[in-house]
């Protein structure tokens, strides 16, 4: 684990270094849990964000998009429960004066339990070979069965307070299961208490006149609020999907782990409205479709996994995470929801507007159900960081750290590269530079020895350099150079083009989705 953590570092550092993530607000030391992308960082957000909008809004005829505010009347945060539900149990440590959300502490400890098992399990296999039996030894081994009767135990009774809100259990876990504070390492905890997390703002002049608004919290009210607008302008029938990108704000209590929780955050959101009675249905469907979204990016099937919720949000019948293994563990980066009637069914009730759809089928009316798909940018982004980093050691020993980035999803797609300033090379250089810059974003490197240079391209995970030498002058052919293979070929400098295209064009990646 602490080798994770020590990678984890290395990627926070890599971020600032190569102009990824900053920290806000840095020359007066920062603001908690606020960040700046970068100039490699906006370019890789920019292209996460394109993956995502294209797979929903080009691959599906019933999927369109809106771009909602995010200011929005206060009465709607009533409707969707914000301001009397929006709330984390937290609990603070009497002696390190340090605030940690309850149900996260509980949530670790289980894990440990788990890491436990995993070894015991991974022990046997080693001391078996071939002969081992997994499934058997997790059935009949005893201190396997201790540990996971423990977990089961501790396990039903933490689902149970959370579905019951009820925040004296959960205390009583922390007591009971012996858990301490990771900075002072005592047990001394006061009581756990519920803290709304939205941001209020005044909107108006005057203090007795203004109206008390939120930040958004989430982005999907949006969308419910647009429901009819979209539905009758786009003369769109269910099902259909309306997606959005945008800004979210938490106050989070216990922010950190870098850019995966924050206080001003953006989301990838789609909902998708369906006829009640096949909404089980659809979520299965949208589960298979945003797990091969995110595997075809190519980090692995293994890295990936559904986490199904153990307590159900009140306007739930369904819900999944697809979990990324960060350095520290697996986490959520997307979740798929079930969202039922909810959402319609109380903005109906507090506007009192109709927010019904008349099926001209069925030739009835009714309040559409709603599958949810929604993601976080800023996971997804640390999630790809994390799946690229990669330290290695060449032949002849010398070290590279190299980004491993899909290649449609690189800042840079081609680095142009004279070997040398002299002989014509940077002109030559030029010349094709400005021929491609209008194809994909390039890159001009002609300072320090070539060598420092692909290791810069490798650090900001440029998958593709081309190198003009004094050959080009003689055969107009120049080297290219893959990333993560490091291996070179010559090229006619007509064919550049066409080459790194087959290799970063969005349209490729988005045909993989369709098979």
């Amino acid at each position: 684990m602490a080798q994770q953590e020590d990678v984890f570092k290395k990627i926070v550092s890599h971020s600032k270094e190569y102009g990824f993530v900053f920290p806000s607000s840095e020359i007066y030391d920062g603001l908690g849990a606020v960040y700046d992308y970068g100039q490699m960082g906006v370019e890789l957000k920019n292209n996460i964000k394109k993956y995502w909008w294209d797979s929903m809004t080009l691959l599906h005829e019933n999927v369109v998009g809106i771009d909602s505010a995010i200011f929005m009347h206060p009465t709607i945060w009533k409707a969707s429960g914000h301001v009397d539900a929006f709330n984390d149990p937290l609990i603070d440590n009497k002696d390190s004066k340090k605030r940690y959300r309850a149900d996260v502490l509980i949530e670790e400890y289980l894990a440990k339990i788990d890491d436990k098992i995993d070894k015991e399990v991974e022990k046997a296999a080693k001391r078996f070979g071939e002969t081992f039996d997994e499934k058997m030894y997790r059935e009949t081994n005893p201190r396997v069965l201790e540990n996971q009767q423990k977990r089961d135990e501790v396990h039903t009774r933490f689902a149970k307070a959370l579905n019951d809100n009820n925040l004296e259990d959960l205390r009583q876990i922390i007591i009971d299961t012996e858990i301490v504070c990771p900075i002072s390492g005592t047990r001394n905890w006061t009581e756990v208490r519920q803290f709304n997390l939205m941001f209020a703002t005044e909107m108006g002049s005057t203090a007795d006149g203004a109206l008390k608004v939120y930040l958004r919290p989430e982005t999907a009210q949006g969308i419910f609020v647009n429901f009819l607008n979209v539905q009758k302008t786009g003369r769109m029938k269910v099902p259909f999907g309306i997606a959005q990108i945008g800004k979210a704000f938490r106050n989070e209590i216990v922010a950190r782990q870098f850019i995966f929780r924050m206080r001003e955050f953006e989301q990838m959101e789609m909902q998708f409205f369906v006829t009640p009675g096949e909404e089980l249905e659809w979520f299965a469907k949208w589960k298979a479709a945003r797990m091969k979204w995110h595997q075809a990016l190519g980090f692995g099937a293994e890295k990936y996994r559904f986490h199904d919720h153990d307590k159900l949000a009140h306007y739930a019948n369904a819900a999944t995470d697809i979990e990324f293994e960060m350095p520290f563990g697996f986490k959520e980066v997307e979740g798929i929801h079930s969202r039922t009637d909810f959402d319609l069914s109380q903005h109906e009730k507090f506007s009192g507007k109709k927010m019904q759809y008349f099926d001209p089928e069925l030739n009835k009316s009714y309040t559409p159900f709603v599958i949810e798909t929604s993601i976080g940018v800023d996971r997804m982004f640390l999630s790809i960081l994390a799946g690229a980093y990669c330290e290695e050691t060449l032949e002849g020993g010398e070290t590279r750290v190299v980004l491993r980035l899909p290649a449609v999803l690189a800042p840079v797609k081609l680095a142009v590269l004279p070997l040398v300033k002299k002989d014509g090379l940077s002109e030559k250089a030029r010349e094709i530079m400005d021929e491609l810059k209008f194809s994909f974003a390039c890159q001009y490197d002609e300072k320090d020895s070539i060598g420092k240079r692909y290791r810069r391209q490798d650090a900001i995970g440029t998958p593709y350099c081309v190198t003009i030498d004094h050959q080009t002058l003689e055969d107009n052919t120049v080297t290219i150079r893959e990333r993560d293979s490091m291996e070179q070929k010559r090229v006619s400098i007509p064919d550049v083009e066409k080459e790194i295209s087959a290799k970063t064009d969005l349209k490729n990646l988005l045909k993989k989705l369709t098979e």
